[in-house]
């Protein structure tokens, strides 16, 4: 049996910190009513000379390192980016082009929104499953800022920009047990980002529809904890760590409550960071590792849920 397993994790933030008192400074908003409704303390903004590439390419270049890879290691790179440099080419040959390394395989997921890394992941232990790469660069890069209404208190308190990415390779040992990908178009209106004219990269800004998102997450999310757990004939009381999206801290508690994990086990970032989208998961990954808090050989349950309505999950020996 061949299995891919995480070997290194990396992420970038931009150094520009925009906080709540910012914000009331710019929107009919409260630090209170942010911290009470979502959570998010504080979130980091890209430079005008950042974008997704460039957040893309720091954040890869730590996981490299983590994994004593060079880039001309690479057999293939998937980015998922909501907010891409470009409609094409593709943020992945993009990044591939600055790290030298050109003929293989480099691709985009611009549809999953927020559960972008989670398919991005998913395809990514695929190919490797199958001994058709050896390993494989998956990264979530986000400038959500730029498709921001920040006239709309609902939606510009909770967004933010980065990175994370993680190297995964070839191996003998389990490393990602399983991955359980869904996606259901009827909800297509309960978040969305249109597309434009005369805008690069050609989008307007975020719709949402908080409440209906909220109860459809929590349902949502709930059942796919189950279908992960049953196929691999696990426990609640078997996982070590969520290591969830970071949307709302609303969810992310009812979601530790159904794997009965306190808090303490939970990688959370979205009080520094706000919903960087489908960096989010990377990004908190990356932190809780470094800071050695998840260490190997632990259980790791990663899920994401996002515009589309599309969500994911993977339950992974680290």
């Amino acid at each position: 049996m061949i299995y891919s397993k995480i070997l290194g994790t990396g992420s970038y933030l931009p150094e520009k910190i925009l906080t709540n008192f910012d914000l009331e400074k710019m929107v009919d908003t409260t630090n209170e009513w942010i911290v009470e409704r979502t959570g998010i303390r504080e979130r980091h903004i890209a430079a005008e000379n950042e974008n997704a590439v460039t957040l893309a390419d720091l954040a890869g270049r730590v996981a490299l390192d983590a994994a004593q890879f060079k880039p001309a290691d690479i057999d293939m790179i998937i980015v998922s980016s909501t907010t891409p440099y470009m409609v094409f080419p593709s943020t992945a040959c993009l990044l591939q082009e600055r790290y030298g390394i050109a003929g293989c395989p480099a691709f985009d997921l611009n549809a999953t929104a927020c559960a972008g890394f989670m398919y991005g992941l998913s395809i990514a232990d695929q190919y490797i499953r199958t001994g058709a790469v050896k390993n494989a660069l998956v990264i979530g890069s986000e400038v959500m800022s730029r498709v921001i209404d920040w006239k709309d208190r609902s939606t510009c308190v909770l967004f933010g920009d980065g990175a994370g990415a993680v190297l995964l390779g070839a191996s003998k040992e389990p490393g990602i047990l399983s991955t359980h990908l869904h996606a259901d178009g009827t909800h297509k209106d309960v978040l969305y980002l249109p597309a434009s004219s005369g805008k690069s990269p050609n989008l307007e800004s975020v719709k949402m529809m908080g409440n209906q998102l909220f109860k459809l997450a929590v349902n949502t999310l709930g059942s796919l904890f189950d279908e992960t757990l049953t196929a691999n004939s696990m426990q609640k009381s078997d996982v070590d760590w969520l290591v969830p999206h970071q949307a709302n801290m609303r969810i992310i508690d009812a979601m530790a409550k159904k794997l009965n994990l306190s808090l303490d086990r939970v990688a959370i970032t979205l009080d520094k960071q706000g919903n960087t989208s489908s960096a989010s998961i990377p990004l908190a990954l990356d932190k809780a590792v470094r800071d050695g808090r998840i260490r190997r050989g632990q259980i790791l349950m990663m899920e994401g849920f996002g515009g589309g309505l599309a969500w994911g999950s993977a339950l992974i020996r680290y």
